[in-house]
């Protein structure tokens, strides 16, 4: 396929370099031809990385960017992110991933797999050890953690604050749309720390959300694909997690390794407070599971001791507990 079959299939924002009057170098063209081909590296990659995947230098990067009509590698980026946010039609992604797969389930799933695992190995190149540790420490000093995901993302919101309240932080989702979003923005004060995960495009349940942080003075930390040209001069911190291509079938592993790396970071930090309350989660765990889910408990842990026990001893009647009285029988 030509480079000029590739642009036209993606609406994309890039002229022709092929037969075109563009005064471009060989290697200019060719950074070129992978700008348009691949869009979502771009985006998420730095003129440095993008120069190491090229064999080039990193000044040829930015040199072929303005080239091709842009200020900067900054500019490409911003114009990419706005070109996407004009396919932000799942029935467009799925169909463009299907297109790729060629019909064939076999690559479909090596394709997929490849996919996840590269945008796991992108959250080392994109997220430095100094700005994690720098994240889990403003999540252990928070008053309350707010996390912002709507769509599919919300799953992943929910999720999150589960596990950070299990390891005995406060946490609460925020994964509500229009007006029903007033409401759970109303707790939000000074102290919070918003966690927002948001791709695409920023819709106005974002912006609100944005600038309603800002006017009680929350922190506010971003974890984007796309976003961060428009939204990173209005939060502390933006993360650049990746979501396969961004022109196709959205995937969520990197997001979802991504906060659990930030689960464990946090037990790390703080091993006391999450074992204290890990504990207390198991005991409140068994209370509720009653007395019988406790009887097989040990039943369970006898028959694994490998030891032979007396048939008798066997039988759960010897071994019951009296509901009413709760003493063991």
């Amino acid at each position: 396929m030509s480079m000029e079959d590739m642009v036209s299939g993606a609406r994309s924002i890039f002229p022709p370099v092929h037969g075109s009057s563009l005064a471009l170098s060989q290697t200019e063209r060719r950074v070129a031809t992978y700008f348009a081909a691949n869009r979502h590296q771009v985006l998420v990659m730095s003129a440095m990385e993008l120069a190491r995947t090229l064999g080039t230098s990193d000044a040829t990067i930015i040199r072929t960017a303005k080239a091709v009509g842009f200020d900067g590698l900054d500019a490409l980026r911003r114009a990419i992110a706005d070109d996407l946010k004009t396919q932000d039609n799942p029935a467009e992604r799925i169909t463009q991933t299907i297109r790729e797969t060629g019909g064939d389930l076999k690559r479909a799933f090596e394709d997929t797999q490849r996919a996840q695992i590269q945008a796991i190995e992108a959250i080392s190149a994109n997220v430095p050890a100094d700005d994690y540790a720098a994240l889990v420490t403003r999540l252990a000093g928070a008053r309350e953690i707010v996390i912002f995901g709507i769509g599919p993302t919300s799953a992943l919101a929910v999720y999150f604050a589960t596990q950070l309240t299990r390891f005995g932080l406060r946490a609460r989702a925020v994964t509500a749309t229009g007006l029903l979003l007033a409401d759970q923005l109303l707790p939000m004060e000074k102290g919070d720390l918003l966690f927002i995960m948001a791709y695409g495009r920023v819709y106005s349940e974002l912006d609100v959300l944005v600038d309603h942080a800002s006017r009680v003075n929350a922190g506010k930390i971003l974890v984007t694909d796309t976003l961060e040209s428009q939204l990173g001069p209005r939060v502390d911190m933006t993360l650049t997690i990746p979501r396969g291509k961004t022109d196709a079938f959205s995937m969520h592993t990197a997001t979802l390794a991504f906060i659990e790396m930030i689960i464990v970071g946090l037990a790390t930090f703080q091993p006391k407070a999450a074992i204290e309350k890990l504990e207390l989660l198991n005991l409140l765990r068994s209370e509720l599971a009653g007395d019988d889910v406790r009887l097989m408990h040990r039943l369970h842990k006898g028959g694994r001791s490998g030891k032979h026990r007396d048939a008798k001893q066997d039988k759960p009647e010897q071994n019951a507990v009296d509901r009413e009285s709760g003493e063991a029988v």
